[in-house]
């Protein structure tokens, strides 16, 4: 029973998260984006042998806060190993981006958006990955297990560690027209 409570829990439509921000609204619609999505591209400079210097995309979980309208901070959290070849990367060198889509949510699909439609929203972030201190990791603990409560019984032996995605410049791609430039002090002051 409870596997069937799960799987209609994930398929509530984006509505019953929260509505969906008017184009107009861009710090509040890159809010909700990140808020609504569990997961994003990040992108890095690789150091990888073959690769090294050239842009490198991977996928990572995420999380804002807890699930629900008014559960997000802003500031999206991950759980990190050194041994994944991304964090190898930010170790030399710490910028990144990072681009989160409503494609991963019901939302596009009922809509019949192409993920590249600027009307399936998607937010670009720029910045930095720094390990969270001891006073934020309980934050981040809370915003990452309680979307991906599969992460609490990964191998222990892999040191993980919360990290945040200190953001320095935001685009929104909501609608036609081009991209949208937020500030991440005008992000920051709405709520999502």
């Amino acid at each position: 029973m409870l596997p069937l409570l799960l799987v209609c829990a994930a398929a509530l439509p984006l509505a019953a998260r929260g509505t969906i921000p008017a184009p107009e609204e861009a710090a509040r619609m890159a809010r909700f984006v990140l808020h609504t999505c569990d997961w994003g591209a990040l992108a890095t400079l690789s150091t990888q042998e073959g690769l090294r210097g050239r842009p490198f995309a991977n996928i990572f979980s995420l999380s804002d806060g807890p699930p629900g309208p008014h559960g997000g901070s802003g500031v999206p959290y991950l759980y990190l190993t050194d041994l994944e070849i991304s964090v190898q990367d930010l170790e030399i060198n710490s910028n990144a981006s990072l681009t989160v889509s409503l494609a991963q949510t019901p939302y596009c699909r009922k809509h019949k958006y192409d993920p590249q439609n600027p009307l399936c929203a998607h937010i670009i972030f720029c910045g930095t990955i720094v390990k969270v201190n001891d006073s934020e990791a309980g934050l981040a603990k809370k915003a990452l297990f309680s979307r991906h409560p599969e992460m609490e019984s990964w191998p222990k032996d892999h040191n993980w560690f919360f990290a945040k995605f200190n953001i320095t410049n935001i685009w929104v791609l909501d609608y036609f027209g081009g991209l949208k430039i937020v500030t991440p002090e005008e992000y920051f002051s709405v709520k999502p």
